[in-house]
């Protein structure tokens, strides 16, 4: 079944990357290290992630719009999953198993326009204080989670919540060398822009410029719509936005005991209206503190 993908046509595509505030806070399930990845081996939480897909592939049925399925790999590297007690050999299985059981929900569905993508998270936490990355040693880190999935059934990797511009690119030339197309989603502050203060627009014109464009194009994600709304300038590269419930910061979400789901009404008219100022955006969806509520409101409202 030949795929449609976004900017191949006009058709908007919705993604879901809240799994993990969904899962702890809606479906009671501990994450280790914030790591879905784990809950691949036990029958019970692997239905619950698989649940979380089919929920989407339903809504956006109902809303004769495309979708993409995020496997749940966006850990799943050495660095951060070593501490879970995961070798680089056991992680190639990993890697592959979640976009298995991603596959198999695709199936189900029956659609040319539903993607599976593999979720690639940067090598630490955004905002660890580590010391600066190499363009070239970001490529080489990747490149094993990249090569794990090319054989797959993946049409895609999205790279989420990258804010550091020479590990974005990186990435990007480690999917290139395993011949995966990559979608890079930068994470601003309430600033709009990336941790070091570069204009989100300027970040995207620098990894651009030390990739050759190689990725198929970017996104913003894991920031609230007023955070980024004026940073966006319909910049022709960015097509994508994944939208936080809350607009609380970073450092106010990772101390926050309760679920801000803040209002999935207002939410999707604010995307809406980000979206009429930028026409390019194709695809929409929900990070954290969202839930199919909040998707839904995006897609009623785009509509």
């Amino acid at each position: 079944m030949a795929r449609q993908f976004p900017l191949e046509g006009d058709k908007t595509f919705l993604v879901y990357a809240g799994t993990g505030t969904d899962l702890i806070f809606n479906h009671g399930v501990e994450l280790p290290g914030f790591a879905s990845f784990p809950l691949l081996e036990e029958p019970g939480t692997r239905a619950i992630l698989a649940g979380q897909m089919k929920a989407l592939v339903d809504l956006t049925r109902e809303m004769s719009i495309g979708c993409i399925l995020d496997a749940p790999t966006w850990m799943a590297n050495v660095d951060r999953a070593a501490p879970l007690g995961y070798d680089a050999d056991r992680l190639v299985e990993v890697n592959k198993d979640a976009v298995s059981l991603l596959e198999e929900v695709r199936q189900a569905a029956a659609r040319d326009d539903v993607l599976v993508s593999a979720c690639i998270g940067p090598r630490y936490d955004p905002y660890a204080d580590i010391p600066p990355v190499t363009v070239e040693d970001a490529r080489q880190y990747h490149a094993a989670q990249m090569h794990s999935l090319k054989d797959t059934s993946v049409d895609l990797v999205t790279a989420y919540t990258f804010n550091r511009p020479s590990e974005a690119a990186g990435c990007i030339l480690a999917a290139r060398d395993a011949e995966l197309p990559i979608i890079m989603s930068l994470v601003v502050e309430t600033d709009g822009c990336l941790a070091d203060g570069t204009k989100l627009v300027d970040g995207i014109d620098q990894i651009d410029a030390a990739t050759d464009s190689a990725a198929l194009f970017f996104m913003v994600n894991c920031a609230h719509p007023t955070h980024f709304a004026g940073a966006l300038g319909n910049h022709p590269r960015l097509k994508g936005m994944v939208a936080n419930a809350s607009s609380c910061s970073h450092a106010e979400l990772d101390e926050a005991n309760e679920l801000d789901e803040g209002d999935p009404i207002e939410l999707g008219k604010q995307i809406a209206a980000i979206a009429q100022q930028n026409p390019s955006i194709q695809v929409f969806g929900g990070c954290c503190g969202t839930d199919m509520r909040h998707l839904k409101s995006m897609a009623s409202e785009l509509a």
